[in-house]
């Protein structure tokens, strides 16, 4: 089992920046961050995005409307995931998500996902 907490989250105005964290947690010592893991979003009435991957080399992958605003990061030695937001907008805010795979599986698909955290941008 992996147990994901995401903090960080508020609300600041347009062209503001936020620091989410994940803080990660498994059985048996398995540092979750040395696999793939990611960030999600959802806004309201809408399904949820896939904002930003980290696999477990550190290539990242972003979504479009993220590029050159956010940055996703880790820090294995803490198992914790990072999302630094910059220059946001309105149409950031939305629940983001902090998501890992099944442990050990090589794999990007994501199995487990945190409780997410409220992010909300005023214009």
């Amino acid at each position: 089992q992996v147990q994901l907490v995401e903090s960080g989250g508020g609300s600041v105005q347009t062209g503001g920046s936020l620091r989410l964290s994940c803080a990660a947690s498994a059985a048996s010592g398995y540092t979750v961050t040395s696999d793939c893991m990611g960030w999600f979003r959802q806004a309201p009435g809408k399904e949820r995005e896939r904002v930003a991957t980290i696999d477990k080399d550190g290539t990242t992958n972003y979504a479009d409307s993220v590029k050159g605003r956010f940055t996703i990061t880790k820090d294995n030695t803490k198992n914790s995931l990072y999302l630094q937001m910059n220059s946001l907008k309105p149409e950031d805010t939305a629940m983001y998500y902090c998501a890992a795979p099944v442990p050990w599986s090589g794999s990007c698909a994501m199995a487990y996902w945190g409780k997410g955290i409220l992010v909300t941008i005023s214009s």
